[in-house]
Formats: C-alpha cells, sequence, structure tokens
C-alpha cells in the first residue's frame, strides 16, 4: 500500500486549488463594495442564492468528524451511525419552516444578539463566550487534527506541515468574507461529493473483488451478508455501541436535541441563510436536506466495507495505531488503494471537506467576536472598516490557537465523530431550551435563560461522572444505563441530553412563572436593557406556513426517511 501522491494526483489536486482559488478571487472582487460593511462581510447580505445556501451548509457541516469520525464509527458501529445525517434531513425541515422566519422577521443576525434580543446582555455575552469556547477548543481543533491526520496518512507528509497549510487554505478562503466562502463551498461540495463516491465505488468494488463477484451492488450485497449486525438503525441494549446510539433515542429522544441545536441555534449553521430572504433560505436548507440523504453512502459504506474487508484478514497492519485496532484508519486506508488520479480526486474531496468546514467555523467565530464581543464591550463606536479588520484578525489568532491545542485533546481515542458529539453535548440541552422556550412562550425570563445554560452544562457534568459515585445497574432493565468496556454502567450520552433538556425546560417554566408577567409594553421589543424579565419577539401563525412547492418537497425527503429506517430498522 503507497503512501504517498503520485504526479498525477498533484496535478488533480492542483486544478482543484486552482479552481478553488481562482473562482474564490473572482467572486471577492465581482461582489467587491467600495466599502465593505460587516453584515456583507460576516452574512454576504442578499447575495447568496438558494443553491449557494444549501451547499454551504453541508460543505460547514461536512468534513474530517464525518469523512474519518462518521466512517470509523461505520467500521465500529456500522450504519446506525447514519442516524445522525438522515435526521439531520428531518431537523432541516422543522428549523425551514419555524425557526428561520424568527430569525428573518426580527433581523437577528447572530446567535447571542438572539439572546440579547430576546433576554439581556447578560446572557448575550456570558453565551458569546461560551460559544467561542466551544468553537475554537473543540470544533476547530478537531476539524483540523482529524484533517491533517488524514492527509498525513494519505500522503506521507509531516502532520505538522500538512495541519499548517490547510490552516492556511482556510483563512485564505475565510478572509474575503462569508460570500466567497458561500460560493466557492459550491465547487468544495462538488469535489467532496464526487470524490467521496468515488472512494465509496473503490470500496464496494473491493468487497466484491475479494468474494470472486463483480460489481458494486453485488459488494452492497456482500456487506450486508458478511456484516449483517453492521446494517442496523435501531441497536438493542445488548450491542456494545448502545451507549453512543441508544436505541429509539435516535428517533424520538436526545438525537433530536443534537440536531435541532446544531442545525437550529448554531451560528456557523444558519448564518449561511440569514443573510437571505425566507423563500431562498428554504430552498437552501431543503437542497441540503437532500445532500444529507446521500451522505451515508459517501461516509458510512466505506467504513463498513473496511469492517468487512478486515474482518477477512486484510488492512491487518493498517488499521492499528499504537498496538491498538483504530477504526478512524478506515478511510485514508481505503484511500490509499485509489489508483494514481482517483487518489489524487479524493484526496481533493478530503481536503475540501475540511477547508470549508474550518473556514466556515472561523467566519462564525470571527461574527461572534467582532459583532458580540468587540462591537458590543471594548468599542462601542467602531466603525464597519474596523469590525472587519478585527474580524480577520479574529480568524488568523483562531486557527493558530487551534494549531496549537488541537494534539493535545486525546481526539482519536475516543473517535472523532463521537469525541464531537460527546462533548458538544455537554451545553447542548441548556442552549436547546433557552431558544426553544425563548421562540414560543413569551414568560420566559433572563434568569431561566442562565438557570439552563449555567445549570444544564453543570447538570450535563453531573450525570457524565455519576458512575464513579453511584452503582446504575439497577438501571438496566429500564434502558437507562448499560455498562461500559470496563464493565461500569453508564447512562447513554443521547439520553443524558434528554434528561438535562427536561429538567432545564421545567426548571424555567418554574421560575418565569415565578417572576413576574412582563409589562404588555414590552411585548414585540427588542431588547430593552434595562428590565431582567422577557422580550417577546414578534411572532405569529401565518410566518410559518410554507408554499406549496416547500410542502411536496419535504415530504419527499420524509418519504425517503419513513422508507430507509423501515428497511434497514
Amino acid at each position: 500500500m503507497q503512501k504517498s501522491l503520485q504526479f498525477l494526483d498533484y496535478v488533480v489536486f492542483l486544478v482543484y486549488f486552482v479552481i478553488v482559488a481562482g473562482y474564490g478571487l473572482y467572486i471577492y472582487r465581482k461582489k467587491k463594495r467600495a466599502t465593505t460593511d460587516s453584515k456583507d462581510f460576516f452574512l454576504a447580505e442578499g447575495s447568496l442564492t438558494w443553491w449557494a445556501i444549501g451547499a454551504s451548509l453541508i460543505a460547514s457541516n461536512i468534513s474530517a468528524e464525518q469523512f474519518i469520525g462518521m466512517a470509523g464509527s461505520g467500521f465500529n458501529i456500522g450504519l446506525a451511525i447514519s442516524t445522525y445525517e438522515w435526521m439531520a434531513a428531518a431537523t432541516l425541515i422543522i428549523v425551514a419552516v419555524f425557526f428561520l422566519p424568527i430569525y428573518l422577521k426580527n433581523k437577528i443576525y447572530t446567535m447571542p444578539q438572539f439572546l440579547l434580543t430576546r433576554y439581556n446582555k447578560t446572557v448575550s455575552t456570558i453565551m458569546a463566550v461560551f460559544w467561542l469556547l466551544l468553537y475554537v477548543v473543540v470544533n476547530l481543533t478537531s476539524i483540523l487534527y482529524l484533517g491533517a491526520l488524514a492527509v498525513n496518512t494519505i500522503s506521507g507528509i509531516n502532520f505538522y506541515v500538512c495541519m499548517s497549510l490547510i490552516a492556511l487554505f482556510a483563512i485564505f478562503i475565510t478572509l474575503g468574507g462569508m460570500k466567497v466562502i458561500g460560493y466557492t463551498d459550491v465547487i468544495q461540495v462538488f469535489f467532496l461529493i464526487l470524490g467521496g463516491l468515488v472512494t465509496t465505488y473503490l470500496a464496494l468494488s473491493l468487497v466484491s473483488e475479494h468474494f470472486g463477484e463483480t460489481g458494486v451492488l453485488k459488494g452492497f450485497s456482500l456487506m450486508t451478508e458478511h456484516a449483517s449486525d453492521h446494517f442496523h438503525m435501531i441497536l438493542k441494549k445488548d450491542n456494545p455501541h448502545y451507549l453512543d446510539l441508544p436505541g429509539l433515542t435516535v428517533l424520538v429522544g436526545g438525537m433530536w436535541i443534537v440536531n435541532l441545536n446544531y442545525w437550529g441555534c448554531n451560528q456557523y449553521i444558519t448564518q449561511r441563510a440569514l443573510g437571505a430572504d425566507l423563500k431562498t433560505a428554504r430552498s437552501g436548507l431543503l437542497f441540503a436536506g437532500f445532500l444529507k440523504l446521500l451522505m451515508p453512502v459517501i461516509v458510512v459504506l466505506p467504513g463498513i466495507a473496511a469492517y468487512v474487508l478486515h474482518s477477512q484478514g486484510m488492512f491487518q497492519q493498517e488499521m492499528v495505531k499504537a498496538g491498538e485496532l483504530t477504526p478512524d484508519n478506515a478511510y485514508p486506508v481505503l484511500m490509499n488503494l485509489l489508483p494514481a488520479g482517483m487518489k489524487g480526486l479524493a484526496f481533493a474531496a478530503l481536503t475540501a471537506a475540511v477547508v470549508a468546514s474550518l473556514a466556515g467555523k472561523a467566519n462564525s467565530i470571527s461574527t461572534i467576536f467582532s459583532l458580540d464581543i468587540y462591537k458590543e464591550i471594548f468599542n462601542k463606536s467602531a466603525g464597519e472598516k474596523e469590525i472587519v479588520n478585527v474580524g480577520r484578525i479574529v480568524v488568523v489568532v483562531a486557527m493558530i490557537l487551534a494549531i496549537i491545542i488541537s494534539p493535545f485533546l486525546g481526539i482519536d481515542k475516543k473517535g472523532g465523530f463521537q469525541f464531537i458529539q460527546e462533548y458538544t453535548g455537554f451545553v447542548s440541552p441548556g442552549i436547546f431550551a433557552m431558544f426553544i422556550l425563548g421562540f414560543f412562550w413569551k414568560r420566559t425570563t433572563a434568569n431561566a435563560a442562565l438557570f439552563a445554560m449555567i445549570g444544564g452544562f453543570a447538570m450535563s457534568i453531573f450525570l457524565k461522572f455519576l458512575p464513579n459515585w453511584a452503582d446504575l445497574s439497577s438501571l438496566y432493565d429500564l434502558g437507562w444505563a448499560v455498562p461500559n468496556a470496563e464493565g461500569v454502567y453508564e447512562i447513554p450520552f443521547l439520553d443524558r441530553m434528554g434528561i438535562v433538556f427536561v429538567v432545564c425546560v421545567v426548571g424555567m417554566a418554574i421560575i418565569s412563572l415565578m417572576s413576574p408577567a412582563p409589562s404588555k409594553s414590552l411585548v414585540g421589543t427588542t431588547g430593552d436593557l434595562k428590565t431582567s424579565g422577557s422580550h417577546a419577539l414578534e411572532v405569529d401563525a401565518s410566518m410559518f406556513k410554507p408554499s406549496l412547492g416547500f410542502t411536496v418537497i419535504a415530504l419527499i425527503i420524509c418519504g425517503i426517511l419513513t422508507a430507509l429506517y423501515t428497511i434497514f430498522w
């Protein structure tokens, strides 16, 4: 197995680089204003089409944690890990119908701005700092680490050189602002899907050839035959991976909190749609939903194929790191088998996923710091040019910090995808409770939001370490706790998120009802900071009515999801 790129691979990669960089420069010059203002830089206000929004959503979402981490989970767990992708398709419909109209009607451009408008400055500032830490320490660092690890495994280039070059490319894209990111993401997604399908084709073909057959469909059939336990979407309690994907929770429990918080209350996701009109934004989210249905074919099936081949005696040394089987090696190992040229295309796809996702995260970090920290706290009189310049500096600083701290996180020990899901899960329930009650219940107060933010995080930590202080084996029959690899009974992290969310909602309701009812004069206002109560947003039922075309396409997506879960239950 050749752990390097050949001349033809470099040519293909260079073509990819020139196309992305050249198109980015073209878009930057074509749409550049005489004076770039902050909304144009951070939101590309009014200039992104539905297909650019949808592609940018996927490009920001799909990165090394999917290509490497989710393929590794496919190797380790199976098709069940696809629930993160397929349930996201349904989530995008909900966000398009219920969340986007509220943001756009109330002219919300950042998530901290929503909290300032709906609650008060204290809640907004604390969460802005919280988000910055989460985005830099967990998201940016993990993507950079996993991306560099994959590039190193495929090309043989020094790990730290890979990390620095990827970061530099992402900075180059990010400094052009959201319009450059949005439109170059269309090309990134093209390479991502094309290169990903090439790797999937190879993986399924290898399975066929190993058993003396030919064809990708036969390869898929052989995979279902020789790894039938890897083709169940709903895991049972006795499955060793139940802690990661606890049964029906992926359909009716914590998985909804993961997805709704990620797609509906997340700066680097919603930012793509906040500069567009409602019809365009909704169409973009539908397009992203269709692409999410395709993602498991690209990132999960290769992992399962690698599992089947490994169980047949292949890749025995390549799948081992530091003496232990490392599922996250599955995707790079398969890519190393591609012929010259095709390997370059797959390499470009992986790089596109990493760079686009890094650019999206860095832009959102820059947006939150510039508009919600620098402008609101350090320099209220800052002009548009100064804010944009601060944003650009923040992009570079955030990337440098990610390079410095990412090797120390031990991401690979748990598995890249699971690492990200669990650690963002410490804050997701409280954040989602703040948003969902803030959207639809006018009585919700700032003090209640503070409880969800701080209390939710504290309870997540408590439940995480509860097995160290108490024996939870009695909860096994109820399906609330199962043994981990060391035999210690734990509550699955998706169930922990569900428990914390319910506690946050109940606590917020009690605190809000114990507070004085807000003055009628406050209903519909935006951010009167002289009070600590409720600042209700403009919400009415007519905002949520979708068009006929949107409804038809949404029903098609739901029908496909129903069929997939029925077939692979």
